[in-house]
């Protein structure tokens, strides 16, 4: 190069010019040298590398200089992906991610095709698993609850109930002794085994390998532990983790009846297959089918409607499963628009940030740095800051989710919900920071393509946006606006659902009622002695001091073991089948004084007595959805029904209001009660007792006297407010993920306002003082200065209404009677972003009205 220059000069010179101009018109004409070395280096240097390290200097020098900026960028950032980490943790922990079996994706779950239930009897299981032809295993499972006693320590515990080739069909191999196979069973009561889980293993036996052996008392019944499940294994529904497994054939050891395995009609277990290699779903589902066809055939009475289909295994099929699904595909709806909003606010920031930067950025380009390099610069800063922003919400979700993963949301019930992120998760949050740096840091281009470093040398940074010019900011503050508007209007929706959802008419008043759960079989009590000792409980609780009422049920309403259904016929009818059948309702065994200590109002007819026994008329009082499915607008006291089989025909003798029975979401459901001295519906008992003494009064004075009529007895003893703490799980779950959302939402809106409105007074610092000098008014200071926020406040947030009230189909799936066109959900939104904006602009406000025009003008 210096010899191209030392001739093209030597050339000038000999033409006339002086050596300095000469020298000077070689070196213009030449270019830049510093360019051109730099191009001459591309040919044998890495320049990709080398300027990519050289831009990621520049950017971290950048963030360094303005830690504001950086900071509230990173800021923003975690907050919107550190809500979808969250979210998809969750996500993947109960949907993607399979059991932790081997080869999990041939595993389905056998359901009815059209009632979305896993209701199963133990005969079809048997006919299923020998007459399939598409499965390589087929085993059946179900959740038990029994009393262990271990040592001198008797306690409740919860496990599951499943056939002899359980553990042979998923593959699974024991961490100590063995686990149980078919050829353990014999028959009814002939396998008294039981697997520990590894958990319940470590926690009760403090992980003794000499407990392979020994004997536990299950229900006073002897069983021996032959082993202990491999340490991954928590069983084969997702939320419940089994503290041990016992044969199938040992179900009338736990409270089942005697006849369980033969009755074709008892509906209450999984069937889970493993498909053959190279068997479809479909072929499969068409195959089970088939086979339930001929069952029905062959057994019209019991299996009229068998059918099936295959749903994947974890959640309790499509019971749990599709409610949980259309909840998390909400939430994580509404955690992108939170991203989305973060996007927004980041694009805003970037924006500004490329527009006071148009001094700078002028220079290098008249010094040779091309438009492109520029770009690429920024972008790397763009994403260098969003990437730091995306750790920082990742780790701030694992924090948060690792206190989820230890929470248990029901105290004696084994649910655990286990959400601690994996490589998906880690991939995801990497995938949406780079995203949102590199489509928000591309969002100055157009600023950079268009800049005239002539004239952005002369003028320095922008001025303010013109007035009437929507400029690239002002569109992204809007979108901001209305997604924060709309992830504001779901958190007072939810709200205003758990709201109305604690004011929903029960059907019972859970205020100042206790509730003492138990088995009696867990005492060795057969069932014909069942009555008499729920008889004694209740007159023993009814001459306690301060108790008003007491009573027993079998089944707690809306408790996570209700209900009960059974088909309901027409006194006449003779063909006992599905389609004859007047109702399908739910069925509680109850005492003498129950409906009075739950607070059920008895519409008409009488309660009943203890004189209602099997001696006397089979007797039933009936909800007012009953008694109108079944008579119309007929009175319904002294008329009859028949229950499925015509095994009896029941007068009704009282009829109750209605009431929430599985969920508080339901329809209104037909429900019937009998005398438990009659008929018994399931083996629980749950003593009712209706008092004003305060609860921690009141429960060691119960927990006593259950005591003193048989000390091995375990009971659950609460207030039924806290009962309900299952029905309300997913009110307060949405209400709680809805209510976090509309926080970040209104953090993030804060920001966006304040940065739009502070770079507004900022950038127009010296216009407003000429105004100030020539005397204008505050009002019309403001109104220069906030105007323009303001309208974008008002417009965005009237978008995002209108979003709100379009998305109440989707906030109807996650949220308690969602409805965005609740006045006062309305008006809560208006009021709640008026305070936003009005406290985000406060600041810039202050700044404005303390405008010093003398000042101004001695700086510029």
């Amino acid at each position: 190069m210096r010899e191209h220059l030392s001739e093209k000069v030597e050339e000038l010179v000999d033409g006339g010019m002086a050596r300095p101009d000469a020298e000077f018109a070689a070196r213009r004409e030449f270019g830049n040298v510093t360019r051109i070395e730099e191009r001459s280096r591309e040919v044998w240097q890495w320049p990709r590398f080398e300027s990519v390290w050289a831009d990621l200097k520049y950017a971290v020098r950048q963030a360094r200089r303005s830690p504001g900026f950086a900071m509230t960028a990173m800021a923003t950032l975690a907050l919107g992906v550190g809500a979808n980490v969250v979210v998809f943790s969750v996500l993947n922990a109960l949907i993607l991610r399979p059991l932790n079996v081997p080869e999990p994706q041939s595993l389905y779950l056998v359901e009815h095709k059209e009632h979305a239930s896993y209701m199963q009897s133990y005969p079809d299981y048997v006919d299923y698993r020998d007459g399939n032809s598409t499965f390589s295993g087929l085993a059946t499972f179900d959740t038990a609850s029994t009393a262990i006693r271990i040592g001198k320590v008797t306690l409740k515990s919860y496990g599951y109930l499943a056939s002899g080739n359980y553990f042979d069909m998923l593959g699974m191999q024991p961490a100590a002794g063995r686990l149980f196979h078919v050829s353990d069973e014999h028959g009814a009561n002939s396998a008294p085994y039981i697997v520990l889980s590894y958990g319940f293993w470590r926690e009760r036996f403090n992980g003794d390998p000499n407990v392979v052996g020994t004997t536990v008392d299950l229900n006073t019944h002897p069983f021996t532990v032959i082993g202990v499940a491999p340490r991954e294994f928590q069983g084969t529904e997702i939320f419940f983790w089994p503290d041990f497994w016992i044969p199938m054939v040992e179900a009338g050891q736990l409270g089942y009846s005697p006849h369980f395995l033969a009755t074709r009609s008892a509906h209450n277990l999984w069937i889970l297959g493993r498909l053959k290699p190279g068997v479809t779903p479909a072929q499969a589902d068409e195959n089970m089918n088939a086979l339930s066809a001929r069952l029905a055939k062959a057994y019209p009475a019991a299996d009229d409607d068998l059918d099936a289909r295959l749903v994947k295994p974890g959640l309790m099929g499509e019971v749990w499963g599709g409610p949980v699904r259309t909840f998390l595909a909400g939430i994580m709806a509404l955690a992108s628009l939170v991203l989305l909003a973060a996007c927004a606010n980041l694009g805003g920031i970037f924006a500004v940030r490329a527009a006071d930067r148009r001094r700078e950025l002028a220079i290098r380009m008249a010094i040779g740095c091309g438009r492109k390099r520029i770009l690429r610069s920024l972008l790397t800063e763009a994403v260098l800051v969003s990437v730091a922003g995306g750790v920082a919400g990742t780790i701030f979700a694992t924090g948060l989710l690792r206190l989820l993963s230890r929470w248990q949301p029901i105290a004696d019930f084994p649910i655990h919900v286990t959400v601690l992120p994996d490589g998906k998760v880690y991939g995801l949050a990497l995938l949406l920071s780079l995203v949102s740096g590199l489509l928000f840091g591309l969002l100055p281009a157009r600023q950079v393509w268009e800049t005239d470093a002539a004239q952005a040398m002369k003028t320095g940074a922008s001025a303010g946006p013109q007035p009437g010019r929507v400029t690239l900011r002002d569109v992204l503050l809007s979108v901001q606006i209305a997604v924060c508007t709309l992830l504001v209007t779901g958190s007072l929706v939810a709200l205003r659902g758990m709201e109305r959802s604690l004011r929903a008419p029960l059907g019972f008043r859970p205020q100042g009622a206790m509730v003492a759960e138990t088995q009696l079989n867990m005492g060795g009590y057969a069932e014909e002695q069942w009555p008499a000792v729920e008889k004694r409980m209740v007159e023993e609780a009814a001459r306690m001091p301060g108790v008003s009422a007491a009573g027993v049920t079998d089944r707690v309403m809306l408790d996570k073991d209700c209900c009960g259904d059974e088909s309901v016929y027409r006194v006449g009818t003779t063909e006992f089948r599905s389609s004859n059948e007047a109702a399908d309702a739910h069925n509680f065994s109850v005492s003498p004084g129950y409906f009075d200590a739950a607070g059920t109002r008895l519409l008409a007819g009488r309660d009943f007595t203890w004189h209602d026994d099997e001696h006397s008329p089979n007797v039933a009082v009936v909800n007012a959805t009953f008694a109108h499915r079944l008579f119309g607008n007929a009175p319904a006291v002294g008329q009859h029904f028949v229950l499925w089989g015509g095994r009896n025909v029941k007068e009704i003798v009282g009829v109750v209001e209605d009431g929430k029975y599985e969920s508080l979401t339901e329809e209104q459901q037909p429900a019937m009660f009998f005398p438990l001295t009659q008929e018994t519906n399931s083996n629980d008992t749950a003593l009712v007792i209706r008092s004003e003494r305060a609860p921690a009064e009141m429960g060691p004075a119960l927990s006593k006297m259950l005591t003193g009529i048989d000390p091995s007895l375990p009971f659950s003893l609460r207030s039924w407010a806290e009962e309900l703490d299952l029905a309300l799980f997913p009110a307060r779950a949405a209400t709680a993920a809805l209510g976090i959302m509309g926080l970040l939402a209104a953090m993030l809106a804060v920001t966006g306002i304040f940065g739009i409105a502070a770079y507004s007074v900022s950038r127009r610092m010296k216009e407003l003082g000429i105004r100030v000098a020539l005397g204008a008014a505050r009002v019309q200071l403001m109104q220069s200065a906030l105007g323009r926020p303001l309208v974008l406040l008002g417009c965005g947030s009237m978008a995002g209404l209108v979003l709100g009230v379009l998305a109440s189909r989707l906030l109807a799936q996650i949220v308690y009677e969602a409805t965005p066109g609740d006045p006062v959900v309305l008006g809560g939104v208006v009021l709640t972003m008026g305070v936003l904006g009005l406290a985000a602009m406060w600041i810039p406000a202050r700044h404005t009205l303390r405008i010093d025009p003398a000042r101004l003008m001695r700086e510029e």
